[in-house]
C-alpha cells in the first residue's frame, strides 16, 4: 500500500480555501488529492496529472465532479488546463520521485530487491526501457548519466563493467544490473548501507524519464499559473530535485537591487521588482513517527513558496 509522504503537511501549506481550484502535479494513488478533496467545498476543484498509466485508472475512480485526471507529464500543465478552461489556480502540488506501488511491482523495473525486466519508465505506453537503452548507449554517455543523475562517485568504473557485461549476454533484468554494478562497487565502499545498485538505478531512471527536464519545465509554469496568494508546495527526494526547487525558489523571491534614496511608495516596488514569490517558513522533513512508518520518506524535504504578484 503506497503511503503518501509529509500527507498533512503538504496539504496543509496548500492553504486550502473552499472554492479554490488546485493542481495535484504527481497523483500516484491519491492520498494527497483525496485530503484536499476533503477540504474543497461545492464549489471548489482539482486536477491531477499523472504519467503511470495505472496511477491514472486509481484516479478515474474517484467519483467526484469536482475532480479530474489527466495522463501525462506536469511539464504539460499549463497547455493541459488551459484546454480545460483553467487560466489560474490556487495551489499546486508536486509530490516528486517513485511510489511504493512502483517500485514494488516487479515488471516495472525500479527495484534492484527483485528479478524483474529492466523497465524502468514511468509511462509504460511510450518510450524506451531501461534494457532498450543500456543496449546501445556508448560507455562515455553511461558513465555520464550515472555521475550527473546518480551523484556516483564510481560512475566511469560501472559504466564500463556494464559496457563489457553486455558483449556477453544483453542485460535485460534488474538483477543482472544490480550484480554487475556490485562487482564495482564493494562492501566496503558503501554508504549508509545503502545497496550498490541504488545510485545507478537512481541515475538510469531519471534519465529516462526526463525527471529534471520535467520538473525544470514545470516550475515556471507553477507562477504563471498561481493566483496571488495561492502556493507552490513540492516534495523532492533527493539532493538533485532539491537543489533545483531550492535555487529556483529562492530566485524568484529575490527583489532587485533598487537605487537607494528613491522615493518610491510599496506598490511602486511591486511594480519594479521581478520578485514573485515569498518563501514560506523553512525546509520540512518527515518526523521521526513518520520514517519509523515509512522507511521511503527518510529522504524527503518539503519547500513551500506563495505568489505574490502577477507583475512579469
Amino acid at each position: 500500500m503506497h503511503i503518501s509522504v509529509l500527507l498533512h503537511e503538504a496539504v496543509d501549506a496548500l492553504a486550502i480555501k473552499p472554492s479554490g481550484i488546485y493542481v495535484d502535479g504527481t497523483f500516484g494513488r491519491g492520498g494527497h488529492s483525496r485530503l484536499i478533496l476533503s477540504q474543497l467545498g461545492e464549489d471548489g476543484r482539482l486536477v491531477a496529472f499523472d504519467k503511470d498509466p495505472v496511477a491514472v485508472l486509481s484516479g478515474e475512480a474517484i467519483e467526484d465532479e469536482r475532480f479530474r485526471i489527466q495522463h501525462g507529464g506536469f511539464s504539460r500543465m499549463q497547455q493541459m488546463l488551459q484546454e480545460m478552461g483553467v487560466a489560474k489556480i490556487d495551489g499546486v502540488l508536486l509530490d516528486l520521485g517513485v511510489s511504493s506501488p512502483q517500485l514494488e511491482e516487479v515488471s516495472r523495473g525500479f527495484s534492484f530487491r527483485s528479478a524483474g525486466p529492466l523497465d524502468m519508465r514511468m509511462d509504460t505506453s511510450s518510450g524506451r526501457t531501461a534494457a532498450e537503452w543500456l543496449a546501445t548507449v556508448t560507455e562515455d554517455q553511461l558513465g555520464e548519466v550515472i555521475k550527473e543523475y546518480g551523484e556516483e562517485r564510481y560512475a566511469r568504473q560501472i559504466a564500463r563493467a556494464i559496457i563489457v557485461a553486455r558483449t556477453r549476454q544483453p542485460i535485460v533484468t534488474t538483477l543482472q544490473l544490480a550484480e554487475i554494478v556490485a562487482t564495482v562497487v564493494r562492501q566496503r565502499q558503501r554508504e549508509n548501507m545503502r545497496h550498490p545498485a541504488t545510485r545507478t538505478f537512481q541515475a538510469i531512471r531519471i534519465y529516462l524519464n526526463q525527471e529534471l527536464e520535467e520538473l525544470s519545465l514545470v516550475l515556471p509554469q507553477c507562477v504563471a499559473l498561481l493566483n496571488p496568494g495561492g502556493r507552490l508546495v513540492v516534495i523532492s527526494f533527493h539532493s538533485l530535485e532539491d537543489r533545483m526547487v531550492k535555487q529556483f525558489m529562492r530566485a524568484a523571491a529575490n527583489t532587485d537591487e533598487l537605487p537607494r534614496g528613491v522615493p518610491l511608495r510599496e506598490k511602486d516596488l511591486q511594480r519594479f521588482s521581478k520578485q514573485k514569490l515569498k518563501l514560506i517558513g523553512r525546509a520540512i522533513q518527515p518526523g521521526e513517527n513518520e520514517v519509523v512508518k515509512n522507511a521511503r520518506a527518510r529522504s524527503a524535504v518539503m519547500r513551500v513558496a506563495e505568489r505574490i504578484t502577477l507583475n512579469g
